[in-house]
């Protein structure tokens, strides 16, 4: 059965542990994010995830009387994942964390930026991860995308980059973002880079459906539509951008995702 982050600190009695998934939930894409477990039926855990990924979408048709309809079967690919480990470690002299707390307490301290640390990655992994690169990676949303008929992109560079030019070309801007959430089963979070979600607030004092929804945890989330926008900020320990700004035009991009065990999960 899968669960989230909120369920699993319910079941969790360690103070270090609930710090930690407290840290997670600060994103709203991992607070929301399902994780399956990898049981297998004979008994037993196992490092390897099997799923089925459709390829071919099912079609539908009309018949005449006295006639068949053309047979057309739903085509799926089986997929395997074989999970990764990511965190970190740090050591700290017994003494001090046992007896100096004047300013920290260094074993907290130490947990909660080792925690802010290894979402940056999750963060990372989720959109540039790349198992062919390094073996220690999990494959990420780029490379399933690239190529794939969900990846729209635009015939020019739409210029968002003043408060004259999204005022422009906003309407442009939101037609391809329609185009882009068109093509998918529904999308329940948007993920951008920092510039790319300061274009989303500066929208949102123009247009209606761009709004603020404040969460469980108190925080206000962004949103267009039914769909959380997610800024995945900057790569673990750097000022590098996960989602990069790159070309002769500064262009960047927008990861458009469904949560769900049928769509984007954890495991």
């Amino acid at each position: 059965m899968p669960i989230t982050l909120a369920q699993a600190k319910t079941l969790s009695q360690d103070k270090l542990v609930n710090q930690v998934i407290d840290e997670f939930m600060e994103s709203p894409l991992m607070a929301s994010l399902p994780f399956d477990n990898t049981v297998k039926p004979q008994g037993g855990k196992s490092l390897t995830y099997v799923y089925n990924r459709v390829t071919t979408l099912p079609t539908a048709d009309t018949r005449a009387i006295n006639s068949e309809f053309v047979a057309q079967e739903t085509v799926t690919t089986q997929e395997v994942v074989n999970l990764k480990v990511l965190g970190g470690s740090f050591e700290i002299d017994r003494v001090i964390a046992n007896d100096e707390r004047q300013v920290v307490e260094h074993v907290s301290f130490q947990v909660g930026q080792k925690s802010k640390a290894t979402k940056a990655l999750f963060h990372d992994l989720l959109i540039n991860g790349d198992s062919g690169v390094d073996a220690t990676e999990f494959d990420g949303l780029d490379k399933a995308v690239t190529g794939s008929s969900t990846e729209i992109i635009p015939g020019a560079a739409i210029a968002l980059d003043s408060a004259a030019n999204i005022g422009t070309n906003k309407e442009a801007f939101l037609y391809q973002l329609r185009m882009l959430i068109g093509e998918m089963d529904g999308v329940t979070h948007l993920l951008m880079n920092g510039k790319m979600y300061a274009v989303f607030q500066s929208l949102a004092d123009q247009v209606v459906n761009i709004r603020y929804v404040r969460n469980e945890l108190g925080q206000e989330v962004l949103f267009y539509g039914e769909a959380a926008l997610v800024k995945l900020g900057y790569k673990a320990g750097t000022s590098n951008p996960i989602i990069p700004i790159g070309g002769a035009n500064g262009e960047t991009a927008i990861y458009a995702i469904r949560v769900g065990m049928d769509g984007v999960h954890g495991v």
